[in-house]
């Protein structure tokens, strides 16, 4: 059997002969087809508004900036994330600041925020950054109502998450990121996410002002609209220090074709996570599902005592598992500038039991029975 990776692109026909079909066109850049996909991500989302950018990164970082975040700001985040929801906060100078995750969950705990926000007075803080971890979509209700209450905005970071979602107090799904109660949500398109687009990400919101304050971020800070023509029709003007921050059109013609396919992909995400759940239930550990969520199944992580040694024996049975994540508080980076004392013991205790298992759509029956087998024979000696 040959090496069975923790996750992966799935690329068929449909999605070769669309990149290739851009690649005879007239725009592989500032063309069609990068509006063509917001508007369908926007569509598929429930968001007013989506904006293409070259990677989640990228997007973070427009974010934070469209929310006028400045040095010496202070933004809650996560630790147990990619560096990058982090980093997008130091990225303009401001502080980040950890609060611990729910055990069960592995989510932002909402009650770790409030005691972090109310132990410093009202304006402290200016945001928070909750993370929908794996594909498990946080209660964004829960988190407005909170943030309202102290002024916060919220960046939702759903780059796990495309076609999670959950339902709120008045019995409506909510998508991740549909912008309802978080005022940016953000999406990535590496390979091993849902919607492959080699590199890529996608910014959604429901806020007209934000909307365009991310178009004119993205592209150098240049607009030509709302301009005198007097100066011809080739003039525009730099109204902002932006970025080029663009997705190209080849990219967003993968993306249109890939995002067709994420509802058929999420169900098959979710029959793979109740074949393991089914396997593991009342042995091993393995992320709680809270009643009204969703998950759209990034990854699907167990808990273990000896993790390294699971880790290493699924490597020589060529089942590539993978750890999710270091916690960004104990990065040397974060240690330097003073996160080496963070009281963060529940993301310390998961990364030291954490191990993603093999998630992704293409997983064969008789792959993840392997998987299973093999989990089995491990933990039973």
């Amino acid at each position: 059997m040959k090496p069975i990776p923790y996750g992966r692109q799935n690329i068929d026909n449909d999605d070769i002969d669309a990149v290739v079909s851009v690649l005879k066109s007239d725009y592989l850049t500032q063309g069609p087809k990068v509006q063509e996909f917001e508007k369908k991500f926007a569509e598929y989302i429930g968001s007013k508004y989506a904006v293409a950018v070259n990677n989640a990164t990228a997007g973070l970082h427009l974010s934070v900036l469209a929310l006028n975040l400045n040095k010496g700001d202070r933004v809650i985040t996560s630790p147990i994330t990619f560096a990058a929801s982090a980093n997008c906060i130091r990225y303009v100078g401001a502080e980040v600041w950890f609060a611990d995750i729910n055990p069960n969950t592995y989510l932002l705990d909402i009650n770790s925020v409030k005691k972090l926000v109310e132990s410093k007075p009202k304006g402290f803080f200016k945001g928070i950054i909750p993370v929908d971890f794996a594909g498990l979509p946080i209660n964004m209700e829960d988190f407005r109502l909170f943030a309202d209450n102290h002024d916060l905005w919220i960046i939702e970071d759903a780059c796990h998450a495309p076609g999670g979602y959950f339902i709120d107090s008045i019995g409506e799904k909510n998508f991740c990121g549909n912008g309802n109660y978080a005022d940016i949500g953000v999406f990535s398109f590496h390979p091993v996410k849902h919607i492959a687009c080699g590199e890529g990400g996608m910014l959604t919101t429901n806020s007209k002002k934000i909307y365009e304050k991310l178009l004119l971020l993205r592209t150098h800070g240049i607009t030509k609209q709302d301009l005198d023509d007097s100066h011809g029709k080739w003039y525009y003007e730099m109204k902002e220090l932006g970025f080029n921050y663009r997705l190209t059109d080849f990219q967003a013609s993968l993306g249109i074709t890939q995002l067709a396919k994420n509802q058929d992909s999420v169900k098959r995400r979710n029959e793979i996570s109740s074949n393991y759940k089914k396997a593991f239930k009342g042995k091993i550990k393995f992320q709680d599902l809270p009643r009204g969520r969703y998950n759209a199944h990034h990854l699907f992580i167990i808990e273990v005592e000896n993790r390294k040694e699971l880790y290493d024996f699924l490597h020589s049975k060529g089942i590539l598992a993978q750890i999710h994540y270091i916690p960004i508080h104990m990065f040397p980076y974060y240690r330097r500038i003073g996160y080496q004392d963070a009281n963060l013991s529940k993301s310390e205790k998961y990364y030291k039991r954490c191990i993603s298992l093999p998630m992704y759509p293409t997983l064969t029956n008789k792959e993840q029975n392997f998987v299973i087998k093999q989990v089995n024979k491990f933990i039973n000696g």
